[in-house]
Order: C-alpha cells, then structure tokens, then sequence
C-alpha cells in the first residue's frame, strides 16, 4: 500500500493489507537545530501475523538518531549495529516469532522499517527521531517534512487515519515571520513571544500527496559568529562554531559569466521536475546584471548550446533564453559530463566562471567518478553551483561536486517557494564574501575538526565548523581570510566551558559530519579502514548509515544475551532530559505570551494601546559600540552579534567588515570568559 509518507508492505508484498491508523509528528526547532519525532501506529487488518516492511524518506542532512517500538505496553529504544550483524539477528527473531525491528538505510535519503510479528488485527506503535542543522538563508530558514516520496500517477495519496504536526520554533534572534509555502492556512500559526513561535495542523483521513514545509524568517544582525558547546563531566566535550555574514560584506559588484546547465532527461519528468528548474533559471536569468554574460546549455544524452557564445544580459537575450527553455521537454538518458566539459570552454583568465548545473543528480553509476575528476581539473577563475529540484534528487553527488569546486548546493522542494529560493541563491552566489577562510584554535587542545579545510564564506551562507575539545580552558582563535583580494587575519579569546547539558544534539552532528567525511574519502580509495571506522561512529553515536542499522529486541536481556551495549538508551535519556529542559523554557513562554491578553486596565490604557499597536520586529539596529551591555543572568549558549555602527553611515566596506565580525565575536567571547 502507497501512502503519502512512504510504502507500506505486508509479509514482502505477498497480499497482506496494512495501514497507518495514526501518523504524529512533533518538530522541536531551537536556534535551527530541528529535532523530529514521528510517532505511528501501524494496524494488521489480517487474520494472521504478518511482517511490517514500510520505506519512508528522512530530509536532506538529517541524522536518524533513534528508532523505538512499544512491546507489551513498554517503549524498547533501539541500537545502532554493524549492518550484516543487525540483519542477522533480527532475522534469527523471525525464525521463533519474537518481537524484533530493524531500520536500515536504502540509499542516501530512504530508510527501511521492518517489524516482526504484527498479530492479527493488532497494532503496533513506532517512533523514529531524527536531527537536523537547518540552513539559513538571507534570514529565512526552511524545514521540510517529506511525504511526496515516490513517483508514478497510480498511488493512492488519501491516507487513512489521522496526521498531525506540532512544531514549536524558538530563536535567540527574534523571529519576525512564519510561514507554510505547501499549506498556508491549514496551519495554525501561534506567536507567543517574539522569540517563540508555533505551528500546528491536522488531518482526519486526508490528502498527504504534499511534503509539509515551513519556513520562518528570523531578524538577524548584520554578521554573527555563534557557539555552541556540549560537555559531560569527565569526558571530552563537542563544539560548532557558526560564522556569518552579512550585507556589510557583500563586494562591489562586479560582471561575472554565467554557464547554466540544464537538465533535460527522461528522470526530470516525474512531478515536474523539469518544470520547476525552468523557471527557477528563469529567476536567476532575469536577475542578471546588464554587465554579465552568460549562457544556456541543455543536455540528456549530449549537450545543446543555446548562443554558442557568452551573451550580454540584455532584454532581448534574456527573452530569447526564456523562450528556449520553455521549448525543452523531458526525455532521453542523463550524461553530464558532456555538458560540463562543454561549460569550461567558456572560462577566460580575468573573469569569474559561475557553472550552474540545475539536476537531479540521477546519473550512470560508471559517470560519477569521471564527473568528480573534472570538477577537480576546472579552469582556475571556475566555480560550481549546483540547484537539484524535487525529492527524488543525487544530492550526496550534488553536493560533492559543488563544494569541491568551491561552490554551493541548494535543493529545491517543490512544494516550497522556489522563487524566494532561486533568488537567495543567486545572492549567495554573486557575492563570496571570503575567501582562503583560516579559523584556527590555539590554547586549547581541540581536534577531529570538520570540516578539515574550510569553504569559502558567502552572503547570506552560514559556515559551521565542528570539533571535539578536550577540557575546560581559555585559548585564543584566529580568523584569517582573503576578502577583496586583501589578507585579512584576527585573533580573539574564547572559554570553551568544562560541563554544558543543553545540547546534546550537536554531539551527534559532529558525528554525522565526521561520517559524511569518511565516505567521501571512500569514495575515492575505498580503505576498509575508512568502513571500520564509519560503522565505529554510528555504533557509538547511533547513527544509521550504509553500513550501520538500528536493531529493537524485546527486552533489555535479550540485548545482553547478544553482549548489546545500551549506549543508545543512555543518550537518548540524556537528550530526553534536555529536551525537558527545553519545554518547560517553552511553557514559560506561552505564560509570558498571555500576559498582554485580556482586559485593559484604564491606568494603562494608553500605554497598552501604543504596545497593542506595535509593529511587527523588524531588522535589528546595529550596536553603537562594540562590546554588547552586560548581561545580569548567566547567558544562553548560542548567540547572534549585531555589528557596530561606524561613522559616516554607509555601508562599510569588506575588510572593515570582517574585521568587525572578529571584533564583536571578540567582545562576546571576553564577556563570556568571565561569566
């Protein structure tokens, strides 16, 4: 059976009929760090036992960090396990009837679900948990629940049962808009506070044919450096460190050269793939400034120039471009690197080459090595972007070949506002700010750093650097950098804290990161040492992968007869803990939010009508000095920093500005070594 979330089998598809009678999902989002439980209930509508089989997707970047089954009316949290042990164990359960799962990993975006038995009539209660890092984007960031999963006109995306979302937004910065770019007002959207959000849908037997999205736009100071730190007592602490940039920094625009790749094959047919891309660079070739040159080229099987030259961004061009692309239909086998090679026949040695490939990465296996080749042996002044739209997208290719090429990838739902999305991607992508980006920490013993070298910083792109520290100390960070074709370098000091419980989740991050790491590097050497240690990672952190596999068993014996450690259980116990933390901070802000509502006390009415006509918050005002004023109460882990303002109130240019982000994150840094 299809179901607007995933594929739902009985006894491998021999006739049974199951169905997910209940489908929640809470989304906890702190300071964009998204966690989602899904909890369901799965109904055998048999007379007989049969094995649940139900494939279901997990959003770009996330890490499955728990999978979890009530037997007998208790919760038993799963372990992550070498992949062929796990298989073998769950496998062993069935032969005697006992109560296992299994979650494993399909490929880069779909997991599996096995669960045996179900009894006649019987239902059975699941929940997975996953992680992600949303990406900011020009103060907007995206969270994307998918439940458009598979392809084809037949399936049936009226679900039975009933589906509901909860999601509770809080942000340090305030959060000045909230939005559902695939469902408007079908949600519920409540403001507690300006650092507080909800949102809130549901369904009774309804249409699930689209992915959920939400989008929340936060007012952001001009750049921002953040830090966030988790540390247990006794143990070697986790950190990531966020640097931002901001308008202040963008570059004097200069024309730049634009190749824009296009993907005509028969895969970029489904749900309108290719529709979507096209006008997608439809946005961006508008955009185009009138001393930039660009080009269109096509491709499935060969690629199809459009000028066979670099063309003026002219109305006149832009229209005829416009034209061309609205003529390409969907058909064919998808070769790339044709195309690719065709694009780098455009590089000069005094412009810059922005190489735009808009794809779903669905390319012959035997293709993906020559393509990572090539982006390697690009023309020195060339970049490369890559845009892939929809959610049946390469985006592990995708994304190695952009930051390998020191560019970026974005990937587009269908369901969200992809012209909002185009736009901020082509800002982003008009103005590396930074460039040969150095961020060294000295004084304390730090290490297993990801990434190990640096991208490069871009308007409106956050960059994230993860790390292990040892202990609880002082050191001094140095940020060097090339902006403007000038060398930049600062240093400041930085406490990193000896205990720090509020967030676990960044310990799995690192991981997943570290992971994400390791098979990039197998993917060009193929070490079984690198296997080894990815299946160590997940094992200890418990995170699923290709080669690692979540397991449930019965009962805490039976994960010690198999000499299981319930390291997963601990963690998520201590993440549980947190995440109380976190709620009851949330409910003190719902009582906060109802303080200003009833009825108006006449003393105050004049002041209460200024506050009830206050306008929504906007775009913070920078600082007028440097060090913020001092906090009376011990100061949340993660942080923004407006900038200060500097005289003569224009636009600084980008060297003073990057020299202010090391500044201001100085100052905080100071504030905070004293605290």
């Amino acid at each position: 059976i299809v179901h607007g979330a995933g594929l739902l089998v009985a006894d491998g598809g021999f006739g049974g009929v199951l169905e997910i009678v209940e489908h929640d999902v809470q989304v906890t989002i702190n300071n964009g760090v998204a966690v989602t439980r899904v909890s369901q209930v799965f109904l055998n509508k048999e007379n007989r036992q049969v094995e649940a089989l139900y494939t279901f997707p997990v959003p770009k970047e996330a890490s499955v960090a728990n999978f979890s089954m009530w037997i007998n009316g208790k919760e038993m949290i799963g372990e992550v396990l070498e992949k062929k042990r796990a298989r073998e164990i769950y496998n062993s359960y069935k032969q005697r009837r006992r109560d296992p799962g299994l979650l494993e990993q399909k490929d880069y975006k779909t997991f599996e679900m096995r669960i045996f038995p179900i009894g006649p009539k019987a239902k059975q209660r699941v929940q997975v948990t996953y992680y992600q890092e949303l990406e900011f984007d020009h103060d907007w960031a995206t969270y994307v629940y998918p439940l458009s999963t598979t392809t084809g006109s037949s399936i049936d995306s009226e679900v039975g049962g009933r589906f509901s979302m909860l999601a509770n937004i809080k942000s340090a910065v305030p959060i000045s808009a909230l939005q559902s770019p695939s469902h408007g007002a079908e949600f519920l959207m409540v403001n507690h506070t300006e650092n507080y959000h909800e949102a809130s849908l549901e369904t009774q037997d309804g249409d699930l044919a689209r992915d959920v999205v939400l989008a929340f736009q936060v007012t952001r100071p001009m750049t921002g450096m953040d830090l966030l730190t988790s540390k247990n007592k006794g143990e070697d602490g986790y950190f990531v460190l966020t640097l931002t940039a901001g308008k202040e920094l963008e570059k004097m625009q200069t024309g730049a050269d634009y190749v824009f790749i296009l993907d005509i094959s028969g895969s970029m047919a489904n749900k309108g793939k290719l529709e979507t891309s096209v006008r997608s660079l439809e946005s961006f070739i508008n955009n185009l400034a009138p001393d930039d040159r660009f080009e269109v080229i096509t491709f499935n099987k060969k690629p199809y120039t459009m000028f066979n030259k670099l063309q003026n961004a002219g109305q006149e061009n832009i229209a005829r471009a416009v034209s061309f692309l609205n003529s390409r239909e969907a058909r064919g086998g998808t070769v790339l690197a044709p195309a690719l090679a065709t694009a780098y026949k455009y590089g000069s040695d005094d412009r810059q080459l922005n190489t735009v490939i808009l794809s779903d990465g669905i390319t012959e296996q035997k293709e993906r090595a020559k393509l990572i080749d090539m982006i390697r042996s690009r023309p020195v002044n060339a970049r490369v972007f890559c845009i892939g739209v929809g959610n049946e997208i390469n985006r592990s290719l995708l994304r190695q070949m952009a930051e390998d090429a020191g560019g970026l990838a974005a990937f587009l739902s269908q369901e969200d506002d992809f012209e909002r999305q185009a736009r901020a991607f082509r800002r982003k992508l008009m103005h590396p700010v930074a460039e040969d980006l150095q961020i060294n920490i000295n004084g304390a013993e730090v290490y297993d750093i990801e990434p190990a070298k640096l991208p490069n910083l871009y308007h409106g792109k956050p960059l994230k650097m993860y790390g292990r520290y040892k202990e609880k100390g002082e050191a001094a960070i140095n940020v060097a950098a090339t902006v403007n074709g000038r060398q930049i370098e600062t240093t400041s000091n930085i406490l990193f804290p000896g205990v720090d419980k509020d967030n676990p989740e960044i310990e799995r991050m690192w991981a997943w990161h570290r992971m994400e790491s390791l098979n990039r590097k197998y993917e060009i050497n193929r070490s079984p040492a690198l296997v080894d240690e990815i299946v160590r990672l997940g094992e200890g952190y418990s995170i699923t992968s290709e080669y690692t596999s979540f397991l449930v068993l019965e009962n805490n014996g039976e994960y010690k007869r198999w000499k299981i450690e319930r390291r997963n259980a601990t963690r998520i116990q201590r993440d549980r803990e947190a995440q109380q933390r976190l709620g009851r901070e949330l409910e003190a802000l719902r009582g906060q939010g109802l303080n200003d509502i009833g009825p108006i006390k006449e003393k105050n009415t004049v002041i209460n009508m200024v506050a009830a006509n206050k306008p929504e918050p906007q775009v913070s005002t920078p600082a007028d000095v440097i060090s913020p004023a001092p906090l009376t109460k011990r100061p949340a882990p993660s942080r923004s920093f407006d900038m200060p303002r500097f005289s003569g109130g224009g636009a600084m240019d980008p060297v003073s500005g990057l020299v202010g982000i090391c500044l201001a994150a100085g100052a905080f840094l100071r504030r905070r070594k004293k605290k």
